[in-house]
C-alpha cells in the first residue's frame, strides 16, 4: 500500500510538472464595438505578456468588433499596432466580417491579419489547446 502511495505521489507530481511546461496560449473572442471592451482586451494581453513573455496570445476580430483593427475607425490603433510587433501577438479579422462590413484590407492596422472566417479560427486554436475568453467588460 505504501509503494501505491508513493507511487501515485510521483505521478501526480509529475504530471502537474508536465502541465506546467506546456505554453501559455490563449485566443480572445472579440465582437463587441463597445470602446471599453476593446480596452479590455488591450489589457488582458497587455497582463499577460507581462507575467508571461513567452505566451502566445490572439485577439480574433468578426461583428462588431471590427473597428478595433480598423485606421480611422479605431480608438486603440497606436495600442493594437505595437501589441501586433510582438511576435507572440497576433490580431486576426474575419474575412467574413469584411466583406459583410465592406471593409478592404488596406483599411486594416498594420500588422492586423485575416483569417477566412472568425469562428473556425477560434474553434480550431481550441482544438489545438488554446484557452479561450469572450470578451466583455
Amino acid at each position: 500500500m505504501r509503494k501505491l502511495s508513493l507511487f501515485t505521489a510521483i505521478l501526480l507530481f509529475a504530471s502537474q510538472f508536465a502541465l506546467a511546461q506546456k505554453d501559455y496560449k490563449v485566443v480572445f473572442d472579440l465582437t463587441s464595438g463597445d470602446t471599453l471592451s476593446q480596452q479590455t482586451a488591450i489589457r488582458w494581453v497587455n497582463e499577460i505578456i507581462k507575467a508571461e513573455p513567452t505566451a502566445q496570445v490572439e485577439v480574433v476580430m468578426f461583428g462588431k468588433g471590427l473597428p478595433l483593427a480598423v485606421k480611422d475607425k479605431s480608438a486603440l490603433a497606436n495600442d493594437v499596432m505595437n501589441l501586433a510587433t510582438n511576435k507572440n501577438v497576433a490580431f486576426k479579422v474575419c474575412a467574413i466580417a469584411l466583406a459583410n462590413q465592406k471593409v478592404d484590407k488596406s483599411q486594416l492596422l498594420t500588422g492586423v491579419q485575416t483569417v477566412p472566417d472568425g469562428i473556425y479560427e477560434i474553434v480550431s486554436k481550441q482544438r489545438e489547446g488554446w484557452g479561450y475568453i469572450k470578451v466583455a467588460h
